[in-house]
């Protein structure tokens, strides 16, 4: 009789380990889901660094020829899992606010020249890559983790600061009230 109890009671707690095993995966899987998977900006305020680098057709352009737009920055590497996660995003994002006055521009962190072309054209990038090799955007900016972004207002002010993928949900909360302002 007591082995009949023991072998009952292992049989239980073997069923309720097995109910958690496989409904955490999928609580935390629903939870990820749920909030987007999204850093939240730090609210900075400091003015944009004196940047100017190289884009993919050879031009060199400056933060400071971006005065009077909203300019998301946007730090990334074609290899950064995160980065290629956000693309979709950040590209939806612009082409629906590009018209207000909002540029992003995706500054990529060392690959070479033909490589981030081509990672453009897998992506169907529209808006401008500026060329990195020598860390100077992440340098500039103090932060050498990716994807990072940062926004500057029409003024030249830095005032948003994320590391980490950015959600849709995010850049609507955070950056649309920037670009809407006049």
């Amino acid at each position: 009789m007591r082995n009949f109890f023991l072998i009952f009671v292992a049989a239980g707690l073997f069923l309720i380990g097995a109910a958690v095993i496989f409904a955490l995966p999928r609580a935390q899987q629903e939870a990820v889901n749920d909030s987007g998977l999204s850093a939240i900006p730090a609210e900075v305020n400091f003015p944009a660094p004196d940047l100017a680098l190289t884009d993919l057709q050879g031009n060199i352009s400056s933060l400071a020829d971006h005065l009077g737009e909203v300019v998301l920055i946007n730090n990334w590497a074609t290899w950064c899992p995160p980065c290629k996660a956000e693309m979709p995003t950040l590209q939806a994002y612009f082409r629906d606010h590009a018209a207000q006055g909002f540029l992003i521009i995706g500054i990529e962190a060392s690959d070479p020249a033909s490589q981030v072309t081509a990672f453009v054209e897998q992506y169907g990038i529209t808006f401008p890559v500026w060329l990195d090799p020598l860390g100077k955007a992440v340098e500039a900016f103090n932060n050498y983790n990716l994807p990072s972004s940062y926004v500057i207002d029409r003024s030249g002010a830095v005032r948003l600061a994320w590391v980490g993928e950015i959600s849709r949900e995010m850049l609507e909360k955070y950056v649309t009230p920037l670009v809407e302002e006049k």
